[in-house]
């Protein structure tokens, strides 16, 4: 194993670790608002009764965000190894890149530009889906990169499944 091989997996092994213990923290905070959310709710009280359910609501909504996180983080790694597997995955090792890391905005607009016209040609494809995904992401616009990204996770899901 190379270097570089080692150290990408060390990365990957300090990023596991971090979410992992993320999660352990999560839970350990849910099961204490739990605690606390059964605590007023057994008092009796209608005000204790009132905010227990509140409290308990905090961590079903917690519990359903990291799981839908921690899925979309699963399926978006999947699709990333298929196009890399693929030959596919876009390249933007060459791009000039500002002193945070970031690709300059001149040259991620380029990349996406071409990107988009592949995506045009075929938008039923989940690969250019993704490759269009990643593309916003690197011109910046997270919110679209997100959404073309679900769509890139279905059409691989229903490619999958479909045959």
């Amino acid at each position: 194993m190379s270097a570089p091989d080692r150290g990408a997996g060390g990365r990957v092994i300090r990023v596991v670790g971090v979410i992992a213990f993320l999660v352990l923290a999560l839970a350990f905070y849910f099961a204490f608002l739990g605690r606390i959310a059964l605590d007023l709710l057994g008092t009796g009280k209608p005000a204790a009764i009132g905010i227990g359910v509140g409290v308990l609501i905090l961590p079903i909504i917690g519990l359903w965000v990291v799981v839908s996180s921690i899925r979309a983080a699963l399926a978006h790694q999947r699709l990333a190894r298929r196009m890399h597997d693929e030959g596919l995955e876009l390249d933007a090792s060459e791009l000039p890149r500002r002193p945070s890391g970031r690709i300059e905005k001149p040259a991620a607009d380029v990349l996406f530009e071409r990107v988009k016209q592949e995506w045009e040609a075929d938008p039923d494809n989940w690969r250019t889906n993704y490759r269009v995904a990643r593309a916003y992401d690197y011109a910046g616009d997270r919110g679209r990169a997100r959404e073309i990204m679900r769509r890139a996770v279905d059409l691989e899901r229903a490619e999958r499944e479909g045959g």
